[in-house]
């Protein structure tokens, strides 16, 4: 999920437009769901139990409401042309998600959460600029370095 991110950072930079700009960070949100669920399906079948009960369901349904929130704060800030704001509620929406729902899973998933709400937070109050540039460092390298933490210490 962290390398299509600084993909997908890389792409909406050069947008022409704004909304060019939103509908490649959209589809890198559609591409980072499924990356997830394949990713949680394949560790369930590895463990053999369902993707869906135990601490997988609960993470699913502490995840899912600050995401769907998310979202429809997009939809509104992008109707009401508010798109400057959308990078600081996308990271902190997330961050919230995961720390939640890393109530479920090994320890070092909510300190993941709390990291992506504090570069939500940078976000919304650093210059506009800067927006693109903190997703990719937050859904990218963010991403990337507990994905390596969580794959050396729990084994993935």
């Amino acid at each position: 999920m962290g390398i299509t991110a600084m993909a997908a950072a890389a792409l909406a930079a050069k947008q022409p437009n704004p909304q060019m700009w939103l509908s490649a960070w959209l589809l890198e949100g559609a591409v980072a769901f499924a990356l997830g669920g394949w990713a949680a399906v394949r560790k369930a079948r590895a463990a053999e139990v369902p993707v869906l009960s135990g601490a997988g369901r609960k993470f699913a349904l502490s995840l899912l409401p600050p995401l769907l929130a998310g979202g429809l704060l997009t939809a509104a800030l992008d109707r009401a042309g508010f798109m400057y704001a959308l990078p600081g509620l996308w990271l902190l929406t997330y961050g919230v998600g995961v720390l939640t729902a890393g109530a479920f899973s090994v320890r070092v998933v909510p300190v993941m959460g709390l990291c992506f709400m504090a570069a939500g937070a940078i976000a919304l109050f650093s210059p506009v600029s800067w927006g693109n540039y903190l997703l990719g460092a937050g859904f990218g390298g963010l991403h990337v370095v507990f994905g390596i933490i969580i794959a050396r210490r729990y084994g993935g």
